[in-house]
């Protein structure tokens, strides 16, 4: 029987094969994952809506798929002999609790060790390796008990949290010489979005200094409180619910152009972009109502999207509705950039690295002080020179009187 392409989501027409998690030959089961498909650089499962044995594959990784196409053959099993496939489950031996049979005395009799099936996707488990988690002692929420990216999360704690150095295979791919690297997957995404950026959008640049001094002083005093909750408070967090402000002090900058309209349609929803390096490449989730949250809850969502993207698993619906986009290049290296545009917004905000200088204070006096580079690039067919400007403007008086940032929304 032929396995077609099922629905994606809603407005999703077609979706770029990633990888195969099953071979001809293998015997699957219901809700078992059969392949991993891209859309909108959203990474998804398609599970099985059948018990059988694969026959064979009619799809390359790499090729593009529309919804209804056929996929796969199989051959369906019979209704009692739905046998579970080795592929997807790998087993893990760990000490067993007394077992709960009896011997010849009526006393229970322990048993030594037990093998226990762990359902998870490989990305679930390369997360896992990375956070020293055991999979054996993690409960899973899924489907038939599989381990998902969230039962992950819960079993963070302050420790785990805290900075350390990047994994090696976190890191960028840097090419290997006298290799040829087919354009496929997230990275032929990422081409296609800023070919369409660049031809479509006329960019100019703005690039400001800032005086973070109070604002660096701020998160130090407010890092171990954090980290004793559970979570790292980054610099972003504080861009983020500056630009949010910021947006509504200058409503054009969080605006969209509607081409085929001819409308410049100025958004009452603040939802704001936040690109994320992975070993793919460069995914962007968003903040979603970013104006609502205070510094606690967008450090959270940080947190949580920024290890769903790095995990490669992050949801559609948490890349879509972006009203304006943030990228920092502070944690790398590098004063200044000129960021492309994340279309079809009208602007992005890109911040480099804080860096300690000698600047003169309202007395002619030397001190010390901590500055950073924000470089802004916005669409010249929206936003004039002074509109940029004021923008600019708005986000670095928050920056530099860091405690408003921490006030509830209606005090503001």
């Amino acid at each position: 029987m032929d396995f077609h392409l099922p629905e994606l989501g809603e407005g999703v027409y077609e979706a770029e094969l990633v990888s195969w998690l099953v071979k001809p030959g293998d015997v699957v089961k219901r809700s078992q994952p059969l392949v991993e498909v891209m859309t909108d650089k959203a990474t998804m499962e398609v599970p099985a809506p059948f018990a059988g044995t694969i026959t064979a594959l009619q799809a390359e990784a790499g090729q593009q798929l529309k919804v209804g196409q056929v996929i796969l053959a199989y051959t369906p099993a019979a209704a009692t002999a739905e046998v579970q496939s080795p592929r997807r489950e790998t087993a893990v031996t760990v000490e067993s609790r007394p077992a709960v049979t009896a011997n010849g005395n009526g006393a229970r009799a322990p048993a030594s060790r037990s093998t226990v099936l762990v359902k998870a996707a490989p990305s679930v488990r390369q997360l896992a390796r990375k956070l020293g988690l055991d999979l054996a002692h993690v409960h899973g929420s899924g489907p038939e008990g599989r381990i998902l990216l969230d039962d992950l999360t819960l079993r963070l704690t302050p420790a785990s949290l805290e900075p350390k150095s990047a994994p090696a295979e976190s890191a960028p791919d840097f090419g290997t010489p006298g290799t040829r690297i087919k354009m496929q997957g997230l990275r032929r995404k990422i081409a296609d979005h800023m070919v369409q950026a660049k031809r479509t959008i006329p960019h100019y640049s703005y690039i400001d200094e800032c005086d973070v001094t109070d604002l660096v002083r701020l998160r130090e005093a407010l890092k171990e409180p954090y980290t004793r909750s559970g979570l790292k408070l980054t610099y972003l967090a504080f861009f983020v619910k500056a630009v949010a402000q910021a947006l509504k002090e200058v409503p054009m900058v969080n605006s969209s152009l509607n081409e085929a309209a001819g409308e410049i349609v100025v958004h009452d929803h603040y939802h704001l972009g936040i690109a994320v390096a992975t070993p793919a490449g460069l995914v962007v989730p968003v903040i979603h109502d970013a104006d609502h949250k205070d510094l606690t809850q967008i450090a959270g969502d940080i947190e949580k999207l920024g290890s769903a993207a790095r995990a490669g698993k992050i949801r559609r619906e948490q890349l879509l509705g972006g009203t304006f986009t943030i990228t920092s290049i502070g944690n790398v290296g590098g004063l200044i950039s000129t960021p492309v545009i994340n279309h079809p917004q009208v602007g992005i905000l890109g911040i480099g690295k804080v860096v300690k200088r000698p600047v003169y204070d309202a007395s002619g006096n030397i001190r010390p002080a901590d500055l950073v580079y924000l470089s802004f690039s916005f669409d010249h067919r929206v936003l004039d020179g002074a509109v940029g400007a004021a923008f600019g403007n708005a986000v670095i008086r928050r920056l530099q009187n860091p405690a408003v940032l921490l006030l509830p929304e209606k005090l503001i």
